[in-house]
């Protein structure tokens, strides 16, 4: 038994491509010290933060081999448990961000409801490692780029944990990295503020040098019953009330607003202000920026915990994190340059692919040294607009990227930075570079001829782009529909400006249905059901260790079947669906003869109906 067992694993690390080998012991005689490898793909993706993910994800949905390269042993960057920045971007429920980012959120909230930022890495891990197209480097940092004229061929790359060199050819590359590293290839970039009158911005109010937005170090704190001080390293900064006697004033200026250095109570403070780097290099000066975030974010807990006013009585600091999150390095320059005036304007762009909704959010690059406010809040439009010309290198052919490095100004990007629109960006990215592999072409062909199949591509695949709604497929366009269920194709995935734009179904009793005068062939469907938008509801907790559970949107359909009927025949299941957790989900199955399809909801999460935004027969 022991020997069928032993066998059993044998076989499943093999089917894992694992090698085994009989040997006899290595020595410097007859093995290798470091092992090269040579990789190629279609679409290689440079970065494994939220917007390299989404890239990746999406390239290979659509079709294209990708290799996603991390220099990390997680993914997610800086919402992941090596940072744990929260992910935030639009500020209304409404323009909440969907796609592979909701999906994400979802998979979370089902598999991790207790919401621990280890298993959350590795959800997004699930969500990357599931796609038979990605193949996952973790621990692998690129070292050079190999050119083909202006194009780039290969990427170098070293694993620290594998002693192995890679070299990584592909057609098509994407830096998501957010430093930039593909600059290599010589892609034009910027870094710093530009002067405020290049782009006419008038909310900068210094420019014309290196500066940026600095890094910040993250403390997660634990409530407790019992009460104890802290005692911060000898290294670390020993503040006194002193350090923060300075005067604070609110904004009389109507949608501007100060912020200033929170350390008087531990109650939803995300500690986002122990910020520092901005007068630094954010790259090259890296360790001496994160040993002063240490100096501060210790010392800071040490003042807050012990200060005589009881503040943080009944916190104990549960995590301090020892990786810098960034907020600012390196922009890429592609077609656009998106400015504050795009930002303010709504961004009413032809070739829109993705949409932010952050403030302009412009951290002082002295940042937590500064006597005084740290940050100006300049209010933007509910939603806003982002190009695909800002995605692609204007002098790189086959050079994309996605995340903060992407072509915008220094003031442009305090309004874009934030995860949840970078998420969005990479999703962008991915769907225009599978488009672009697909007809063989460089990323500027697809802004010029193929701009619109991305954005019907995007939108299919529940990503809302600003100022239009989702076509509809032709057939679900042409089918008899039920009064009430004719909200169900107007292509508004979502509810709107006070209208549902949805059908309640309570499970097992009623059912959507699409009838033709005619039989028709179907063989898929695409339905979006409702996952509850609420703006940072599906945020990971600030305070670690809790045993409260969270709970799935209450409306979210959890099983459903399709049925298909012939004339007057009866209903027969061609799908069925026991455990649902999406708010997207395109199925398919054998190609069917119908004159009628329906969709019947046989269980939801948590009330008593099912919510439906989409149903979409294929």
């Amino acid at each position: 038994m022991k020997n069928l067992h032993r066998l059993a694993c044998v076989a499943l690390f093999l089917a894992l491509g694992f090698q085994a080998a009989a040997q006899g012991m290595l020595t410097e005689q007859n093995s290798q010290v470091v092992k090269d490898v040579t990789l190629e793909a279609d679409f290689v993706v440079a970065g494994g933060g939220l917007a390299g993910v989404c890239a990746a994800v999406s390239a290979a949905r659509h079709g294209a081999s990708v290799i996603l390269v991390q220099d990390r042993p997680v993914l997610g960057g800086n919402a992941s448990s090596e940072m744990r920045m929260g992910i935030v971007g639009v500020l209304k429920d409404q323009y909440q961000e969907a796609g592979i980012l909701e999906e994400m959120q979802l998979r979370n909230f089902c598999y991790n409801p207790l919401q621990r930022y280890t298993l959350w890495d590795d959800v997004i891990y699930s969500t990357v490692i599931e796609e038979p197209n990605i193949k996952l480097l973790l621990n692998t940092s690129v070292e050079d780029v190999v050119m083909d004229g202006e194009s780039i061929a290969a990427i170098k790359a070293w694993n620290i944990n594998a002693y192995t060199r890679y070299l990584i050819k592909g057609r098509l590359f994407a830096d998501c990295t957010g430093d930039g590293i593909l600059r290599l290839s010589g892609a034009k970039f910027r870094r710093g503020r530009e002067f405020p009158e290049e782009f006419g911005e008038d909310m900068l109010t210094q420019g014309g040098d290196s500066h940026t937005m600095g890094n910040s170090i993250l403390l997660q704190l634990r409530k407790t019953k019992e009460d104890h001080p802290f005692t911060a390293p000898s290294w670390a900064y020993h503040f006194t009330d002193a350090d923060f006697d300075y005067t604070t004033e609110k904004s009389t200026i109507p949608g501007v607003k100060f912020n200033y250095k929170r350390i008087y109570s531990p109650k939803d403070n995300n500690f986002w202000w122990i910020e520092f780097g901005g007068l630094y290099d954010t790259i090259f000066d890296a360790p001496d920026i994160q040993f002063e975030l240490k100096r501060i974010a210790y010392g800071i807990w040490e003042y807050m915990k012990n200060h005589p006013d009881g503040r943080c009585k009944g916190y104990e600091l549960d995590w301090i994190g020892s990786l810098p999150g960034k907020r600012e390095s390196t922009r890429f320059i592609g077609p656009h340059i998106l400015t504050q005036r795009d930002v303010v304007d709504g961004g009413h762009f032809e070739d829109v692919v993705a949409y932010g909704g952050w403030t302009l959010d412009d951290h002082d690059p002295e940042a937590f040294h500064k006597k005084g406010r740290i940050s100006v809040e300049y209010s933007t439009p509910d939603y806003f607009g982002i190009p695909f010309d800002c995605l692609y290198s204007v002098n790189v052919p086959n050079l994309m990227f996605a995340g903060r490095d992407i072509s915008c100004t220094h003031m442009g990007l305090s309004a874009l930075r934030v995860m949840a629109t970078t998420a969005l960006l990479g999703q962008a990215c991915g769907t225009g570079a599978a488009v672009a592999l697909a007809y063989g072409v460089t990323p500027a062909v697809v802004r010029s001829e193929h701009i619109a199949e991305v954005q019907d591509m995007l939108e299919d695949d529940d990503c809302m782009l600003p100022y239009r709604w989702r076509k509809p497929s032709s057939l679900t366009l042409s089918a008899k529909v039920p009064a009430e269920c004719e909200v169900l194709r107007n292509g508004i995935d979502r509810s709107w400006d006070g209208a549902d734009n949805g059908v309640w179904v309570e499970p097992g009793e009623e059912a959507v249905v699409y009838s033709w005068k005619k039989p028709v062939t179907v063989s898929g469907a695409r339905l979006v059901f409702d996952s509850v938008f609420k703006v940072r509801s599906k945020r990971m907790r600030k305070l670690e260790a809790t045993t409260n559970r969270v709970s799935m949107p209450a409306p979210l359909v959890k099983s459903y079947r399709i049925e298909t009927k012939l004339k007057k025949g009866e209903w027969t299941t061609v799908y069925e669906c026991p455990f649902n957790w999406k708010r997207l989900d395109k199925v398919s199955f054998e190609p069917v003869k119908a004159d009628a399809v329906r969709v019947v909801v046989t269980s939801v999460w948590g009330g008593e109906k099912g919510h439906i935004f989409a149903f979409d027969v294929l």
